[in-house]
């Protein structure tokens, strides 16, 4: 019973010795090898090639012969002596990878630093076409060095206070504006170059308007001199740890009070304001009064040197021009001895002359 299920093929029973195969399988009652070609048929071993096995099988089970590139029954070409292109088309992609790969073009205003499987340095490229190892052997990284980048602190909506010199506090924002100036040092000196730029521009900008006082700060009358100060600071940090970047200029775009303070920093502008104004009229006033004096001192001391020089006449003139000033807004009457004569008078009719009519009174004429 056990023999007629025997996967072999065998008539008896599978644990008896007596019915295995002498030399891997016969024509009898004994088991079959089944990794002999034909069943139980003697022959030779052989293995598959790896272009038989991609020609015969696929992955829908043995493909058939015939059909176009990709098809079931796909095969490269063969040369004349039977052997296939295979090598010289793999050989071919390896070339063109090596040459797409080996030549770098730089243009003008960049450097590329090459690295041995991107980790080691090797060494930096400029301008031009460059060769290296093939990637990924040598890896090149490409920089533009002469871009101005800017760095606007702080990068978000939020306040950014700093102490000035007189104890208060002003919300500032500015922007940093530089460049690479060594692609190497910029690459490998610091983990985070353009962090460590902000941080430095921060101290650096905290130490110049800790220099200054609120009003030079908010006005603008310090703020170029603020401006340099931190460019300076900036760029001998930056050059102490050897990073690799050049500051171009600062801008401070924003001084203002905290939001907290605005409302009563607003009053006391506007009532510095009002007190500058006033101060600016007074200083007027004393202006026109001083130049009003220096001029009468001037005139005195004019007369008194004509009235050195002829005493009499400089009297009788200076009596003249004194009673023509007096008499000439008032009216006069002249009264001879002897007699009185009629007096005509003419300075009087000539202003009501002058004097234009009111409007009911010129109606009625």
């Amino acid at each position: 019973m056990a023999g007629k299920n025997n996967p072999w093929g065998g008539s008896g029973n599978g644990d008896e010795p007596g019915n295995e195969g002498g030399s891997g399988g016969g024509s009898g009652g004994g088991p079959r090898n089944p990794w002999l070609p034909g069943g139980n048929e003697p022959g030779k071993r052989r293995s598959a090639s790896i272009e038989d096995i991609f020609k015969t099988r696929g992955p829908e089970g043995p493909r058939r012969a015939g059909g176009g590139p990709g098809g079931p029954g796909f095969r490269l070409p063969e040369r004349s002596n039977g052997k296939s292109w295979l090598p010289f088309i793999l050989g071919g992609i390896a070339a063109v990878w090596i040459l797409l790969s080996s030549f770098h073009f730089v243009q003008p205003g960049e450097q590329a630093v090459v690295t041995w499987l991107g980790g080691k340095y090797s060494d930096t490229l400029d301008s031009g076409t460059n060769i290296t190892a093939p990637w990924p052997i040598q890896i090149v990284e490409k920089e533009n060095v002469t871009q101005i980048r800017s760095e606007e602190v702080p990068g978000t909506a939020t306040e950014k206070l700093i102490l000035t010199a007189d104890q208060n506090l002003v919300d500032l924002s500015y922007v940093i504006r530089w460049n690479i100036s060594d692609l190497t040092l910029y690459k490998y000196q610091l983990a985070d170059p353009r962090n460590a730029l902000m941080e430095i521009g921060e101290a650096a900008m905290r130490g110049a308007v800790a220099r200054q006082g609120l009003d030079k700060v908010l006005t603008g009358e310090g703020r170029a001199e603020i401006e340099q100060d931190v460019r300076e600071r900036m760029q001998a940090r930056l050059d102490a740890y050897r990073s690799g970047i050049l500051v171009q200029g600062i801008e401070i775009n924003k001084t203002d009070p905290p939001s907290r303070v605005e409302e009563a920093f607003k009053d006391v502008s506007s009532a510095q304001q009002d007190a500058d104004a006033a101060i600016n009229r007074s200083r007027a006033v004393a202006q026109q009064v001083l130049a009003r004096a220096q001029g009468d001192a001037s005139e005195f001391n004019n007369i008194y040197e004509e009235y050195r020089l002829a005493p009499e006449v400089t009297r009788r003139r200076l009596y003249y021009e004194t009673m023509e000033a007096v008499l000439s807004k008032t009216d006069k009457t002249i009264v001879e001895s002897g007699n009185v004569t009629p007096y005509l008078p003419l300075p009087e009719l000539r202003r009501r002359a002058q004097t234009p009519a009111p409007p009911s009174q010129a109606q009625g004429e």
